[in-house]
């Protein structure tokens, strides 16, 4: 699924559904289903339009002041904002503001715990789902709630660029907590692909780093404290929690929304007069080294990007011309490629464009 690598969110999607020009087929008992086109596709085409079964912003994310609606993800930031904050030019104005699609006055808040959503309907769904649950009330600020000492444990060990979210695992168990029929939810979270012992391991190492056995018992024990339930304690045991943990991490999509970069596109498609066009076009160059509005999928990140951020770190394999030349070579660090490209220089955009990608 594309999506712009912006500010990136973590959710779970059911492969199941599929529209008539794509379909979920099994590939094996390694890599699960997958999404395969049944006819040729052109650029900007929408594949598939689906609701996640549930879905999380990245924690980092969410610190670096990123705002996002709680349940279904979409930017609460305007364009201008999303600008601003991205370039650190806090009067930049953007021409055309009619063009963007947030709407801050449909934006509502949880009335106990002051976190937002784009709409009342969003905010009732997410109730209905799993913030009735979760929601932390007056103590959505103390550190010393269960809730926030597990996110807190998650930021120390998981750090940017985020490809997960321990609240993922979090709104599942509550969605499953709060629904009428208990049985039906957790059939759903059955169907996306289990891993080897081995495997699961080598999945919680790679999102958690060299201490991930230490690490994981400690986001056991915490996840137990806040939100632990009979009917799936198989989950909250050391052997169920890894399986869950590796389901999320394998399972889990990582998505993008930009008010700033659908700006873009509606500013692109719009009919102006030649001496208009140019004027518009050269104010988005002058932005774009600046905030670096880009569209990237794992192959093209491949051709740029240092081993250490390629997609078997995204906990996939990818097969494009250059991880498979690669296959064999030594492990490197970005900053030791870095090291290699000496003389290459930096543009004067790559240390916003850095906090895109990774926020």
């Amino acid at each position: 699924m594309a999506a712009p690598v912006d500010d990136m969110f973590s959710r779970c999607v059911d492969p199941a559904k599929a529209s008539n020009c794509v379909e979920a087929r099994f590939i094996d008992k390694v890599k699960g289903k997958g999404l395969f086109a049944k006819r040729p596709f052109k650029k900007g085409d929408t594949i598939l339009i689906e609701q996640p079964l549930v879905s999380s912003q990245f924690l980092w994310n969410a610190l670096y002041k990123y705002r996002a609606c709680e349940y279904c993800l979409r930017a609460l930031e305007t364009a201008e904002e999303n600008a601003r904050r991205l370039s650190g030019l806090p009067a930049l104005s953007l021409p055309h503001p009619e063009l963007c699609k947030v709407r801050p006055d449909r934006h509502q808040a949880c009335p106990h715990c002051q976190v937002m959503y784009c709409s009342a309907e969003c905010r009732q769904a997410a109730w209905e789902q799993h913030h009735k649950l979760l929601c932390l009330g007056p103590s959505h600020h103390d550190p010393d709630h269960p809730l926030n000492k597990l996110q807190d444990a998650w930021r120390s060990v998981h750090y940017p660029p985020e490809t997960s979210s321990i609240m993922i695992m979090a709104r599942m168990v509550a969605t499953i907590k709060q629904a009428q029929d208990k049985e039906r939810w957790q059939k759903l979270f059955s169907h996306f692909c289990s891993r080897t012992a081995n495997e699961e391991e080598e999945i919680a190492h790679k999102l958690l780093g060299e201490k991930f056995r230490g690490q994981l018992a400690l986001l056991r024990n915490l996840f137990t404290t806040a939100l632990y339930e009979d009917r799936l304690s198989q989950w909250f045991t050391p052997e169920g929690f890894r399986s869950l943990f590796s389901l999320v991490g394998t399972n889990g999509q990582g998505i993008g929304t930009s008010s700033l970069s659908q700006w873009v596109h509606a500013c692109d498609a719009l009919e102006l007069p030649s001496q208009q066009r140019e004027q518009l076009d050269a104010f988005i160059d002058q932005l774009r080294p600046s905030i670096c509005v880009k569209y990237d999928c794992f192959v093209q990140k491949c051709e740029i990007s240092p081993r250490d951020e390629r997609p078997e770190n995204y906990l996939f394999v990818c097969s494009c011309q250059k991880c498979m030349s690669q296959m064999d070579d030594a492990d490197m660090t970005s900053e030791e490629e870095e090291e290699e490209e000496e003389g290459e220089g930096e543009t004067e955009g790559d240390d916003i464009e850095d906090e895109m990608t990774d926020v």
